[in-house]
């Protein structure tokens, strides 16, 4: 089941995203002491940390209890301007109350990305044991359809193993290390962030053309009990809201 939001801009849509995270946390936080939230890089979630650290939201969010996690990562310091990591610091954990032991990122210096991936696996897999299943992964979607670091023609688009890998990514000269879709498909919700006319034919694609996950990567999270939502601003959403 696929759950479409359509936004007119930008703006719109993180705003309106914004008030839907609020209420999923809110309502998880209810059952459990804890709420997982799974983190993109790119552009599209600035706006959308920009107001969740704003007031009226900053005062909304139980801070303390959100535990932070990120579904993949350029293999490069923290100081790069191309780290994920860096971003969400700059623009959202920098300025809202959480402690180091609430963020769980992907370790990128002083190690291969092998064993960054497999100590994370295997973090990843005591903290589910002892807190549940995620309870929300953010995703973007490139214009080639890719999600994560699973791009088209890639083995680790199904890998069905591990729950993190890494690989070499030539087209990049740099190392990537990512969530694979088993992990993201056990969540609780799964939410896409898309803008832009430059995504609307690989929108078409993975939300009704022939399933076909090597050439689309993103078609590959279907959450197995949880929810798929996509949130989209008009700009991507063309040729689409009449479906």
């Amino acid at each position: 089941m696929k759950n479409i939001h359509i936004s007119k801009n930008l703006e719109a849509l993180s705003l309106s995203f914004a008030d839907w995270i609020v209420a999923y946390a809110e309502e998880i936080l209810k059952k459990k002491e804890t709420f997982s939230i799974v983190l993109s890089g790119g552009n599209t979630p600035k706006k959308l940390h920009e107001i969740l650290v704003s007031e009226p939201f900053r005062s909304k969010i139980s801070w303390g209890k959100w535990h932070f996690f990120l579904g993949d990562e350029r293999f490069v310091p923290i100081t790069d301007e191309r780290s994920n990591e860096k971003m969400i610091y700059e623009t959202l954990l920098n300025h809202v109350p959480v402690s180091a032991q609430q963020i769980h990122f992907f370790k990128t210096e002083d190690i291969s990305p092998e064993k960054s991936s497999d100590d994370f696996e295997g973090f990843l897999k005591k903290w589910t044991q002892k807190n549940g299943n995620l309870d929300l992964v953010i995703l973007g979607m490139g214009d080639d359809g890719h999600t994560l670091s699973l791009f088209p023609g890639f083995p680790i688009v199904f890998e069905n193993q591990k729950w993190v890998s890494s690989f070499w990514l030539e087209s990049q000269k740099m190392y990537r290390i990512t969530l694979t879709h088993p992990v993201v498909n056990n969540a609780g919700k799964v939410a896409f962030l898309a803008t832009g006319s430059n995504k609307v034919n690989a929108l078409q694609e993975v939300l009704f053309g022939e399933y076909n996950p090597s050439l689309y990567p993103s078609q590959i999270i279907k959450p197995i009990s949880g929810e798929l939502h996509w949130f989209l601003d008009e700009d991507a959403a063309k040729g689409i809201a009449e479906k």
